[in-house]
Parts: C-alpha cells; sequence; structure tokens
C-alpha cells in the first residue's frame, strides 16, 4: 500500500456565517423565516462556511453557463492552490507527479481541469489525468482508495489527488422544500489536495491499509442530483442519521473485524460529517471506546460540509497530532454508498 505524503487544504474567499444565512433567506423570502426554520439551521452544527460568491450573489437566477463559469473560474484557483501546497509539503515538483486524479460532483469541464492544470502548473505532458464525477459525499475516500490503487501501479508512482466541491452553485433560494432548506443550512465550497506514493525511499509517512464500499440496494432517493432547468438540483429523501445506526454500524463492525481491530484500538476516526445529527449518529456507534470525534466536529463547525474534500480535512487535522494508532476513516454518498478506509501510523507494517 502506498503512503499519505502530504494533504493541503483551499477555501474560497467569501464567508458565511449562519445568521447570514439566515438573513438572506429572509430576503430571498421577503418575510422573516418561520421558526421552525430557524431550528434546522441552529441545529446544523455549523459556526460558518466558506463559498464561491458574495451571499448576493445566489438572491439572483443563474443559467448552466454561468454556473460552468464560476466553476471553472473559482475551481481551477482553489485547486492550483490546494495542488501546490500539497506538492510543497511533500517535497515534490510537478515534474515528480506521475498521476492527477480529480474528484468533483458540483461541476464538470471537458477538457478537465487536471488536464488544463498541466500547462499552468508545468507537469509533464505525459501525466496521467484521472478526472472522477458522480461520488458526492463518499468521494474523499473513494478518491484516496483510487489514488492508492494508481500509486501503487507501474512500479510505485507520486499520485497528486485533488477533491474540489464548490456545493454553493446548486443553492437554490426561490424554492423553500425541506431539501433546499437543508442544503442551505449545511453546504458549502473547499478543496482539497494530497499526495500519494508508491515508490520507495522516501521517508516515513503514514501508509494505507484496506478499503471496503457498500452500496445498499433501493436507497438511490436518499442523496443524489437530479438535472434542473438552471443546474443541479438536490436528491435527499431519507433520514441519514437513522441509516448511521441501523446499516452503517454493522457494516462498519463487521469490516474492523476482517482487520483484527476493535474500536479501542482506533485513533479519532477521521469522518465525514454530513451535518450536525449525523455527527452524533456516527458519535453514538464509537461510544463508549471512543470518547468522541471532535476533529469531525471542528471542521463542520469552521467549514461546513462541502461534500467530497470534508474528510481530507479532517485527515489533515488529525495528522497534526502525529497519531500512534490505526485511523479509520469514514464516509456516506450518493448510492447510497458508504465507504470505509484505514490508515497506519507511521512505523506501522
Amino acid at each position: 500500500m502506498s503512503q499519505l505524503k502530504s494533504i493541503a487544504t483551499a477555501l474560497p474567499d467569501h464567508k458565511i456565517s449562519q445568521e447570514d444565512v439566515l438573513a438572506v433567506l429572509a430576503k430571498a423570502r421577503g418575510a422573516a423565516l418561520p421558526a421552525r426554520l430557524k431550528q434546522i439551521l441552529g441545529n446544523s452544527g455549523i459556526d460558518h462556511r466558506y463559498i464561491a460568491r458574495e451571499p448576493d450573489y445566489y438572491l439572483e437566477q443563474r443559467s448552466w453557463p454561468e454556473r460552468a463559469r464560476i466553476y471553472d473560474e473559482v475551481g481551477r484557483e482553489l485547486a492550483e492552490r490546494s495542488a501546490a501546497a500539497a506538492m510543497a509539503k511533500a517535497g515534490l515538483q510537478p515534474a515528480d507527479v506521475d498521476v492527477i486524479v480529480m474528484i468533483s460532483t458540483t461541476g464538470t469541464m471537458t477538457p478537465s481541469i487536471p488536464s488544463r492544470l498541466i500547462e499552468t502548473m508545468g507537469f509533464r505532458q505525459s501525466v496521467q489525468t484521472v478526472p472522477v464525477f458522480g461520488y458526492g459525499c463518499a468521494g474523499g475516500i473513494l478518491g484516496l482508495r483510487l489514488a492508492n490503487d494508481l500509486a501503487d501501479a507501474n512500479g510505485g508512482q507520486n499520485v497528486l489527488l485533488i477533491s474540489l466541491e464548490l456545493c454553493s452553485l446548486s443553492y437554490d433560494y426561490s424554492q423553500f422544500d425541506k431539501k433546499n432548506m437543508i442544503a442551505t443550512a449545511l453546504f458549502a465550497d473547499g478543496c482539497a489536495g494530497a499526495i500519494l506514493s508508491g515508490k520507495g525511499g522516501q521517508g516515513d509517512a503514514p501508509s494505507f491499509g484496506a478499503f471496503e464500499q457498500k452500496t445498499w440496494q433501493d436507497t438511490r432517493d436518499m442523496m443524489g442530483w437530479d438535472i434542473g432547468d438552471t443546474g443541479f438540483d438536490l436528491v435527499l429523501a431519507r433520514d441519514i442519521p437513522t441509516f448511521v445506526a441501523q446499516d452503517f454500524a454493522p457494516f462498519c463492525d463487521a469490516f474492523l473485524v476482517k482487520q483484527g481491530l476493535d474500536k479501542g484500538d482506533l485513533n479519532e476516526p477521521a469522518c465525514h460529517p454530513g451535518g450536525g445529527r449525523v455527527v452524533e449518529a456516527l458519535e453514538d456507534y464509537f461510544a463508549p471506546e471512543l470518547s468522541g470525534i471532535a476533529a469531525t466536529r471542528e471542521v463542520l463547525k469552521h467549514h461546513g460540509n462541502m461534500s467530497s474534500p470534508t474528510v481530507l480535512f479532517v485527515l489533515e487535522k488529525i495528522l497534526r497530532d502525529s497519531p500512534q494508532k490505526p485511523i479509520l476513516m469514514t464516509a456516506l454518498g450518493p448510492g447510497f454508498t458508504s465507504v470505509l478506509g484505514i490508515l497506519n501510523p507511521v512505523g506501522a507494517n
């Protein structure tokens, strides 16, 4: 299995608090918000987050071409920043990278962003580019799994993983149904870059263990996109915290048994947070062996749910403390799919 050499993150310029969100929604509605909506927003577990444009921008009608233009402009800038920082932390130059994997479900371009980075960042013309669309919130860990497989190929390769989402491009404040209120309360923008290497003799770094994925039948209505008139429209139809307790928990139990691990053997897990109630459900699952998932809560509080890069923000935070136990990585996403992975500490076999 490959080593995780670095993680670096990037955020857009515009910071918005939950109080700001309430004000924008009230402005869009032309009246004070119902008490129930205020409660939903207040229980999100989020204090503030970052979005691609100023809040008033989202009150305007936007076309597909306009959304694509913002994705190109802001998305490429975030991808370049996170990629450059990840390579610098790993001590690599663009010419050292063999493969660029990019995960994104909130926009798409042809040629892809990785292809466009070849010219702007100086990657080799022979670098392999792998743009992946559709993983959603599970994309951070599924991206690590794919990057790990590619890093181990061809006798060992250096892989740059970029996980980019601009969730705010799907906001539609003209609709006040439940799923759009939840989207407004939770989703944000951000990007993470990571370097994985299957090459030997590059110093000590955490290494990947097993990964596992499960997609449940008859669950496609839980999360995803529909194609709307002006962009992607959120699909969000079922109670995910209940799913964590009833379906995710036994799947995770079985995975840990296969790895010869108990919950008490683990460092604090790196979890995609989803939202406040999902974090509570995950904490209930890990208790009492683990006291909580503080890094997951902290990232949700200060960044919101950025979809795929969120778990990489969490993992970056956990790795700052040089953990000495295996890190379980978890995420849930469209399908409905769960993905799990193990990151072993430095020096582990």
